[in-house]
């Protein structure tokens, strides 16, 4: 293989061509967050003498996948494939879903091969995750010199870099696009909404964003109390944090995931912290212009909450009486009405109510009305606010995934969280896509994949998506991009569903 050597800010990075594009894996952006830096935020990487190998991925971060522990704490890394030739060319920037707690810019589906071949410097970031990026333990006596927000420090030093030296591998520094999906969606709008990288990218793309994922110190303590439990600790025990092996932290993850809607329905994961990186919300600062200039494309799946809504160990309230306890915890007791008649679906399921005043559960069948509540709650309805808010200050178009495939419909997920990625990608090989695809003519499948990869290409390119078919967003009265067995453009009215949600927050103090 013949090698390709580049200068950077770092020192000198070692790439190679491979199926007609060169890499560059592995590129170490940060210092490992290792010994004294274990919850401290990403410091930027001592430049390296001699020449750094990037012939391979870094290690992923630390979590339990599936049942697997894998992963390492000197995880921070980046990835970059180009074209052969060019320079001056469009950058993305993918950051990785999985809810703050897994996920890896490792995974094949991420390789972003088909957006280099199309003439796009693609990069992708590994970033911490869980305990050791995203739980808060600053308030904590004996952790004052803990830093909060480790993960999104981890974003935004990567950002940072190759800001500063995309360049040097055929990018240009003024055409970079920022995206992501799920956790990677939601962190695309904190990145509109963080100060520390304002002017490194011109354009934004959110897929299946949580934009209010995001807590105060003092919610965010309510998740690392339950960590505390979980791992049968008391406050005192915080001091192992600094030493332990961290795969034993995820017996207290798990715990977390396992009760925090139980303690705070509606509440989410532990995530991004307001703090000195995050000085306002991101919704309300990109109100207030944060992103002036930025071009916006944010979207969401019609069935996002089939992945979280569980009769048992439910990552969304999963009954009404769990929903009453979330409005009433946060102060809209009065719109629960409201909103019960809006979700439910028939005079039948009404009952629903009554039963789950007298039971913690329900029946999977009868978990329809709080899969949607959930997919508003988290996704969609953010989303529009996040878009309303961005259009004020630079070009913004909506879309909805709504393709449900055999699979989806015969397992019940629909077209559920992170089904649009394998048609993004456009990658039909990977396992979850050949899952999603299973028993669907070529026609259908490639047409789809066309539609979506083929405007995401476009949108890197030239800053419109796809301008004959696909029309900026104007309001909540707007058109959006369909993307199902026939995609379309629809103009559909989201008034009378933002007034139902009006401004209500929600663990936001």
């Amino acid at each position: 293989m013949k090698e390709y050597v580049v200068n950077t800010t770092s020192g000198k990075v070692k790439g190679y061509l491979r199926n007609n594009l060169v890499e560059y894996l592995g590129i170490p952006f940060a210092q490992p967050p290792v010994g004294s830096l274990r919850f401290k935020r990403a410091r930027p990487v001592a430049p390296w003498q001699g020449i750094y190998d990037a012939g391979d991925y870094g290690k992923e971060a630390v979590q339990l996948d599936e049942g697997q522990l894998k992963g390492s704490e000197d995880c921070l890394t980046l990835n970059i494939r180009r074209p052969m030739e060019g320079k001056d060319l469009p950058v993305l920037v993918w950051i990785h879903g999985g809810g703050y707690n897994t996920g890896s810019a490792s995974v094949p589906l991420y390789s972003g091969v088909l957006f280099a071949e199309k003439g796009i410097v693609f990069v992708s970031v590994q970033y911490r995750l869980n305990v050791l990026g995203f739980y808060d333990f600053t308030t904590y006596p004996g952790c004052e010199d803990f830093e909060s927000n480790c993960g999104v420090s981890d974003q935004i030093l990567a950002i940072t870099w190759i800001h500063e030296n995309i360049k040097a591998f055929g990018g240009n520094p003024g055409r970079i696009t920022i995206a992501g999906e799920s956790a990677g969606g939601a962190s695309v709008v904190n990145m509109l909404a963080a100060p520390a990288v304002k002017g490194m990218f011109s354009q934004a793309i959110a897929q299946s964003p949580l934009p209010n994922c995001i807590a105060t110190h003092r919610t965010a303590g309510e998740n690392t109390d339950l960590f505390l439990e979980g791992m049968g600790w008391n406050v005192g025990d915080l001091q192992k944090l600094r030493t332990i092996n961290p795969f034993e932290l995820q017996k207290g993850n798990t715990y977390v995931a396992e009760k925090h809607q139980y303690k705070n329905p509606g509440i989410f994961l532990p995530g991004p912290i307001q703090d000195d990186l995050l000085p306002v919300r991101p919704i309300d600062a990109i109100r207030s212009g944060s992103a002036e200039g930025v071009k916006l494309l944010i979207g969401t799946n019609k069935h996002e909450g089939t992945l979280f809504v569980h009769p048992e160990k439910t990552g969304f309230p999963n009954n009404w009486a769990m929903t009453a306890a979330m409005f009433e915890k946060n102060g809209h007791a009065a719109a629960l009405p409201e909103m019960i008649r809006y979700y439910q679906l028939s005079p039948e399921e009404q009952k629903l109510k009554e039963v789950s005043d007298r039971q913690r559960e329900v029946p999977a069948e009868q978990l329809k009305p709080f899969i949607n509540f959930a997919t508003d709650y988290a996704f969609r309805m953010p989303s529009l606010k996040a878009a309303q808010a961005q259009k004020a200050y630079g070009d913004v178009w909506l879309y909805s995934f709504e393709f449900v495939s055999r699979s989806g419909k015969s397992t019940g997920m629909g077209a559920s969280h992170a089904y649009e990625l394998p048609c993004m990608f456009a990658d039909k090989e990977f396992a979850f896509s050949r899952f999603i695809f299973d028993g669907e003519p070529k026609k259908t499948t490639d047409a789809l994949i066309e539609a979506m990869h083929t405007s995401w290409v476009r949108f890197i390119k030239t800053g419109e998506p796809d301008k004959e078919n696909w029309p900026k967003f104007t309001g909540y009265h707007t058109p959006v991009r369909v993307f199902d067995r026939v995609s379309r453009t629809e103009i559909r009215d989201f008034s009378k569903f933002m007034e139902l949600w009006k401004d209500m927050r929600f663990y936001e103090n």
